[in-house]
């Protein structure tokens, strides 16, 4: 029974009845259940993608700058912003340069940003009107930025979008999501992400789905609450991503002479956990690699060391990713009571003997990635998501490739799947009565 939009009683036809509902629908055997909880999202750039230039499955180069001239026609002028490329599935094994993209451009602004987005490549007239990218770290002359760089690019970028164009990306975005039967998205915003106005734009735009915004800022915590954030976490990140190379590890990467980049170490993360717990705000952090996490984890047990260990599991700090994480990592998660936002369809897409982790990392470190049952056995609370545009919005892909994990007996039941995508998500942001019929 339905009261006022809230589902308030579920039980045998029988009884229905007698309770003399105003109004019966007949489903016809169809199954009811809660709804879906994307618990990270990035919901302009997702909108920009399916509104604009998506390069996701593009098989070549040539094809990509092909898709930049005809975005680049259309736009007349204006920039073009797109994202989804992997040269590691194109037959030159490059991503394109600054020099391409001028030509295929004619000269414009344009900013694509590599599957991972964390990393991207920028035309000359982008790089030009953000000067200041050439001496962070991570900027490279032909077009190609990682870490600080990008950071800086991809604001200059998204400052050429329009409140207008904005508006409309945000609206495709949640309209995607409330076709797919998905009710609630977690925002991951922060300052090197996509800026103030966007996050407050999208969390005061008006339409059904509800948006949990996060706000991803070191000692953020007031700055995140002003903006209407429940967190001071989502993307703050430890590290970067195993596709650009930025993910920080603790051991070499098998295809480059790096370990990645730390961009939080231990003390800066014990800070921040220390704050938000005082102040009773959800932390979180980005950590993919198996060095962030362990500044996660030791950032954990000092900031325990402060408040107490109950005050940490009271407040349910997040993890985003948590792709490589080692088993000691895996305790120290359960003990303090962390969530681990994940995205399976990573490991759909970039897992097994042949794909993308296995190039970075060696088949026997890739087949430790994404260790869900692992993590669930040691009573660590999933709560599943897409990163979208990084993969897309797609609840039931989802559950398909947290299911049917790349390594055997790594994956989750059907029904931890589904919680995890439905009443964890909730959970997750500390949303204990959602997620659940009756």
């Amino acid at each position: 029974m339905v009261d006022g939009g809230t589902v308030v009683w579920v039980g045998q036809e029988g009884a229905a009845d007698a309770l003399e509902p105003d109004h019966t629908v007949d489903l016809r055997d169809a199954w009811l259940a809660p709804a879906f909880v994307d618990a990270h999202v990035h919901a302009t750039s997702t909108g920009l993608a399916l509104t604009g230039l998506d390069l996701t499955g593009v098989p070549t180069l040539a094809l990509a700058l092909q898709a930049v001239e005809r975005q680049a026609r259309r736009a007349r002028g204006g920039a073009v912003l797109g994202t989804g490329w992997d040269e590691t599935t194109w037959p030159e094994g490059r991503p394109p340069t600054a020099a391409e993209l001028d030509r295929a451009s004619y000269g414009g602004v344009v900013y694509l940003a590599r599957t991972d987005v964390h990393s991207a490549v920028a035309s000359s007239a982008l790089l030009a009107a953000c000067p200041e990218a050439a001496a962070l770290p991570g900027f490279l002359p032909d077009g190609l930025v990682r870490q600080q760089a990008h950071h800086a690019v991809r604001r200059t970028a998204l400052a050429a979008v329009t409140p207008g164009q904005r508006q409309d990306a945000q609206q495709a975005a949640l309209d995607r999501a409330a076709l797919l039967g998905i009710a609630c998205v977690h925002e991951c915003g922060g300052p090197d992400i996509s800026g103030e106005d966007d996050f407050t734009a999208l969390l005061a735009l008006p339409h059904p789905v509800e948006r949990i915004g996060y706000w991803g800022e070191l000692d953020g915590v007031e700055r995140a609450l002003a903006l209407g954030a429940v967190g001071a976490g989502g993307d703050l990140f430890a590290d970067g991503a195993l596709g650009s190379h930025t993910a920080c590890l603790q051991a070499p990467y098998d295809d480059a002479d790096t370990a990645g980049h730390a961009y939080l170490d231990a003390e800066q993360v014990a800070r921040h956990i220390t704050t938000c717990t005082r102040a009773g705000v959800q932390a979180g952090f980005h950590a993919i690699g198996d060095a962030a996490l362990q500044a996660v984890v030791d950032g954990l047990g000092a900031a325990a060391q402060v408040c107490g260990a109950d005050a940490l599991r009271s407040l349910r700090h997040r993890v985003e990713h948590a792709e490589l994480v080692t088993a000691s990592q895996v305790t120290v998660l359960a003990t303090y009571g962390a969530v681990a936002s994940v995205q399976p369809a990573f490991d759909a897409r970039w897992g097994g003997p042949e794909g993308m982790y296995a190039q970075r990392l060696g088949p026997e470190r890739a087949a430790g990635m994404n260790p869900y049952a692992a993590l669930t056995a040691a009573g660590v609370a999933l709560a599943l998501g897409s990163d979208s545009p990084v993969t897309p919005l797609d609840p039931w892909g989802t559950l398909r490739a947290a299911v049917r994990h790349r390594t055997p007996a790594s994956g989750l039941s059907a029904r931890a799947a589904f919680a995890a995508h439905t009443r964890r998500g909730w959970r997750a942001a500390r949303g204990d009565a959602e997620g659940v019929l009756g």
